[in-house]
């Protein structure tokens, strides 16, 4: 049996965020928000949801000598994260987020410092034993295939998420009509975009005809549409859930948080139906605190409610 559930290679970042905010900004304006939240982001994020829900996760991440990584580090061990594969430098490695955040959306400012020339992950790679490797993003390129060529030694299944807020959406980078965006989307056994980044991908406006275009490519595609609820794409079949009933906080993170909810009924076996829920469950409840993290949810907290969907279908 291998070591680990799952395996979650990517960096943390530091969120401090911003709610209440009575407009958008603008040049030259002040905005004051009623509320502010300083909490870890990225893929703490997705560790921290499944470490709750019980998945046996280990995280490869990359710290440095700064105050943000150490903020991210405290934050973890709080967590009671495994550290096996953390590689710490003796330099700032500064990741930091400014989010304005919104009931319904937000948008980030963001810094990153140089990242290791050897992360974290590859090393990981080498020692590591799981049934999943999970990208909480949408990474491609010759890094992404240099760790294939040892996720599959090891037996391990790709899973990605869709998240690439870090390109440039003004060019095609971030399309399937580029060789090694393609070849991500091909190598994952689940892809779980959301339903802008599914219409961006493809090209495809029609939300559906893009989660089938998706789905030519990966064997099971979800796509997470926020209030919409979320969607699944297997073997020609497509699944819908609706969203749980709630009044959003802050969506920062939300979707990370589905990830976690969908990835632990899948581990268990669950039908894809039951798997949307558990991630519309699980995404849906983070929305009631600042940040993704900011709310813990359990599997009591799913299976709660869960009585709502058994509640729609009578």
């Amino acid at each position: 049996m291998p070591a680990y559930d799952v395996l979650a290679v990517g960096s943390y970042s530091v969120d401090m965020i911003f709610t209440g905010l009575p407009s958008l900004p603008k040049l030259g304006h002040e905005v004051i928000g009623s509320g502010f939240t300083m909490i870890p982001g990225e893929a703490y994020t997705s560790v921290a949801a499944m470490h709750r829900l019980g998945i046996k996760i280990a995280w490869a991440a990359d710290f440095g000598s700064d105050d943000f990584s150490q903020f991210a580090l405290n934050c973890g061990r709080q967590e009671k994260l495994d550290e096996r594969f953390f590689v710490h430098h003796n330099r700032p490695l500064r990741r930091v987020s400014v989010a304005a955040s919104y009931p319904q959306d937000r948008f980030f400012i963001t810094y990153y410092d140089p990242d290791p020339p050897v992360p974290a992950a590859l090393k990981a790679l080498a020692l590591a034993s799981a049934r999943l490797l999970f990208i909480p993003g949408l990474f491609h390129g010759p890094m992404l295939e240099a760790g294939l060529k040892l996720m599959r030694l090891k037996g391990m299944q790709l899973v990605m998420d869709g998240n690439s807020g870090g390109e440039d959406e003004t060019t095609n980078r971030i399309r399937l009509d580029v060789p090694s965006v393609r070849s991500a989307v091909e190598n994952c056994r689940i892809f779980l975009p959301n339903a802008l980044e599914a219409r961006r991908l493809t090209g495809e406006q029609n939300l559906l005809k893009a989660i089938e275009i998706l789905g030519e490519l990966c064997p099971l595609v979800v796509v997470k549409d926020g209030p919409n609820g979320s969607y699944a794409f297997q073997s020609g079949a497509v699944f819908h859930e609706p969203a749980i009933t709630i009044q959003p906080l802050d969506t920062t993170g939300a979707g990370d948080c589905f990830n976690a909810g969908f990835l632990r009924a899948w581990l268990d076996g669950k039908d894809l139906p039951a798997c949307l829920r558990w991630g519309n469950i699980s995404g849906g409840l983070s929305t009631l605190a600042h940040g993704g993290p900011g709310r813990k949810v359990t599997v009591a907290d799913i299976e709660n409610r869960l009585v709502e969907y058994e509640n729609r279908s009578n």
